[in-house]
């Protein structure tokens, strides 16, 4: 079997057939807090998840390779098709994208994180407490006053995301490079400088540019009680990508919270859908109302992942219930296919992303039911899909929803 989708067999192959669900709970996959335990998945109250589990079939996904720790926007680009190792995508241009702003070719973009640091630089919280969006807005806007004229014939954009996320946008000629992070990802260290790994002209010049604007940045916020330095990640620029709808001949919308998810969405070409509200009830809400409008529908949980950050064993299991209990909604408007999912692991255990496999069920009138009867973890190795790569998703769902012509005679 090839180990990734064939864009150009999928564009081929591809009809016209029932609509498809793909809910995501970001960082889903979790492990037991002591060895007789069972994961926040194992753990909660699911009926209806459990019902599809048994229904349909399970398995375990891989989102980029085996042992390989995952960030948010690759491992959503794997569950898109994309092979994140073929398909390298910094995360500043997600993070630029999922708040609208329209990147040119030569813009230089940055995820950016308000931090705190002690007298001695030492980052101590590398989200400033999860500021405020509001407060968000108002540190952005002083950036942008303070650092935007720092380069003559360059622009500088400071944009708030969401809570302590920032979008940092350098435009100018002359931009590129490979481009290392400032976040050592670690509390206890001072942030470090970026550094070009390209070898070229460019990204020297980059590089240095960069450190200059974050150096100014954290100037501006020395006197901030919370927010008193930042750090950048994911530098890098729009590849431009494969489109998503060409390849599979599916409008495909996105229903998503976080800024970022709707970046990495709006990449391949997936239409973002605006909303009230930031609870599951909202996103199903805003399924209902769309529904006749499109044939793919990528929804995004993100609370379970941030309770797995915040080590919140039992916030993670409530979360994962709240989503079970929307789960007769989405069924009620008979779907070809559901794909319930994470993107990564997110163990409440070790307070961060995992290389774990992924609890994954595929539920259709056409599934293989297994001998798993429940959703989780254990359930789900023994499962009918086995351990597979996540880019096999939607191939799969497209079948099952009766969305791929026979090939050959």
């Amino acid at each position: 079997m090839s180990p990734f989708t064939e864009f150009s067999l999928m564009h081929e192959l591809q009809q016209k057939g029932g609509k498809i669900v793909l809910l995501v709970l970001d960082g889903l996959g979790g492990l037991p807090m002591t060895p007789d335990g069972k994961t926040e998945l194992e753990s909660a109250q699911k009926p209806n998840l459990d019902r599809l589990a048994k229904e349909g079939s399970t398995g375990l996904s891989v989102p980029i390779r085996p042992g390989i720790e995952p960030g948010s926007g690759p491992a959503h680009l794997s569950l898109f098709s994309y092979d994140p190792v073929t398909y390298e995508i910094g995360r500043g241009v997600l993070e630029a994208l999922g708040i609208g702003f329209e990147l040119q070719a030569n813009d230089l973009a940055a995820r950016g994180n308000f931090a705190t640091v002690d007298a001695n630089g030492v980052i101590t919280d590398r989200r400033a407490g999860r500021i405020s969006t509001e407060e968000c807005e108002r540190l952005t806007a002083k950036l942008q006053q303070t650092t935007g004229d720092l380069f003559p014939g360059y622009q500088v954009f400071v944009l708030p995301v969401k809570e302590h996320r920032f979008a940092f946008i350098l435009r100018g000629e002359g931009l590129g490079g490979k481009l290392t992070e400032t976040d050592p990802l670690v509390t206890g260290k001072k942030p470090l400088p970026v550094e070009d790994e390209s070898g070229t002209p460019e990204g020297a010049h980059t590089a240095q540019m960069v450190n200059r604007w974050v150096e100014a940045a954290r100037a501006a916020l020395a006197d901030e009680p919370k927010a008193n330095s930042l750090n950048l990640r994911g530098l890098a620029k729009d590849p431009g990508l494969p489109r998503f709808p060409e390849i599979y001949g599916m409008r495909a919308a996105a229903i998503a919270v976080y800024p970022m998810y709707k970046g990495v969405a709006r990449l391949v070409g997936m239409e973002p859908i605006s909303f009230e509200g930031e609870r599951p009830e909202h996103e199903i809400a805003a399924l209902e109302r769309v529904w006749n409008d499109y044939d793919f529908f990528f929804i995004h949980i993100k609370k379970t992942d941030s309770y797995g950050e915040d080590g919140n064993f039992d916030a993670k299991v409530h979360e994962i219930e709240a989503v079970d209990a929307v789960i007769p909604r989405i069924l009620a408007l008979q779907p070809g296919a559901i794909i319930v999912t994470g993107d990564h692991s997110t163990p409440a255990k070790l307070r961060s992303h995992s290389w774990h496999p992924v609890p994954t069920l595929l539920w259709s009138a056409t599934a293989m039911p297994d001998q798993v009867t429940t959703f989780g973890e254990r359930a789900c190795a023994s499962g009918h899909l086995g351990i597979f790569h996540a880019t096999h998703l939607v191939p799969l769902a497209m079948a099952h929803a009766g969305r791929l012509v026979r090939f050959g005679a």
